[in-house]
């Protein structure tokens, strides 16, 4: 029997890592590592190891890693945590003959055409176009996004840095807003507004607006207050995913985007039943001349827990992947 391949999904917070069996996609083994216990990824995965039994003539010998950052250059550098390296040096230290890289979001892309119907919660209906770009776009320690086309022969990801493309305020509060952000930083990417730390800013942001001591110390304490009702925490959560339909809808505009709008990450399967209160759909929608086209396409929340792990298998071996 030939030795599983070892698959990953590696965020800013944590490392998902499993094994997947040549020419299969559904990963076993899966354990989900803090990134702030290892020093680096070859700790972690070594450690991991160890733990599922998968070390000697049983180590993996093939490995597709997804990360959270651009993983272009040889040197990869963690955008939201500490881990830094060399791929040959992992490759070397984890004795691979084949080791691919890939950022996370291209194993969100990757993954979700592997995603069952019961695990994709419509937000929008419309009729998506089955040879067209999908996007794929996220929420979670930082924003991702990425695109998925089928090709001819296998799935085509479309990487891309798009979390960090400059945000666009649409009001006078989110003009207020990026004034309260800039107190901090120069710059403002929509990363900055669409992730946990953002929606706790935009939170604080709401606070300074009323004049108020913020009380709430995480991103979760926003939930949570809102979920009871608190009036700034809702404000910010509200507010977060009228944000987050502005920046789809901008989006899916630039990628063409017809065969709908998969939104993947940590934080939107528990906020799925703030998605109808909020103004998601019509900022999505709120294109202008555009606004037609954007209306049609559908959106669903993918509530599959390990999306990632799926595109990290399915890169595995898809020709397209490098």
């Amino acid at each position: 029997m030939s030795r599983p391949a070892l698959i990953g999904d590696i965020g800013g917070t944590n490392a998902r890592l499993a094994l997947v069996t040549p020419g299969e996609i559904t990963p076993h083994d899966i354990v989900n590592l803090p990134c702030a216990d290892y020093p680096g990824v070859i700790e972690a995965v070594q450690d991991y190891l160890q733990r599922v039994g998968a070390t000697g003539d049983k180590a993996p010998q093939e490995a597709c890693l997804a990360f959270a950052c651009p993983v272009h250059a040889e040197r990869v550098k963690m955008t939201n945590n500490h881990w830094e390296f060399l791929k040959s040096e992992v490759q070397q230290a984890l004795n691979l003959a084949v080791f691919k890289v890939i950022n996370d979001f291209t194993a969100q892309a990757l993954g979700v055409p592997h995603v069952a119907a019961s695990e994709l919660v419509e937000v929008q209906p419309g009729k998506s176009q089955s040879h067209a770009t999908r996007l794929v776009i996220g929420p979670g320690t930082g924003l991702g996004v990425a695109g998925v086309f089928p090709g001819q022969r296998a799935w085509i990801p479309l990487p891309t840095e798009g979390g960090h493309v400059t945000f666009a305020p649409t009001d006078d509060t989110e003009r207020a807003i990026v004034d309260v952000f800039k107190q901090r930083r120069p710059r403002i990417s929509v990363e900055r507004v669409l992730c946990g730390q953002g929606l706790l800013e935009l939170y604080q942001a709401y606070c300074t607006f009323e004049d108020a001591e913020p009380r709430l110390a995480s991103p979760a304490d926003v939930t949570k207050a809102a979920n009871e009702g608190d009036t700034l925490a809702t404000a910010a959560l509200l507010r977060f995913l009228k944000i987050l339909g502005d920046v789809c809808g901008d989006a899916t505009l630039t990628m063409g985007a017809r065969g709908g709008v998969y939104l993947c990450g940590g934080i939107l399967p528990r906020l799925l039943d703030w998605l109808p209160k909020s103004e998601l759909r019509a900022a999505f929608v709120n294109k202008g001349r555009m606004g037609a086209y954007n209306a049609d396409i559908p959106i669903w929340v993918v509530t599959a827990p390990w999306t990632g792990l799926l595109g990290a298998a399915e890169a595995l071996h898809n020709e397209e992947v490098f």
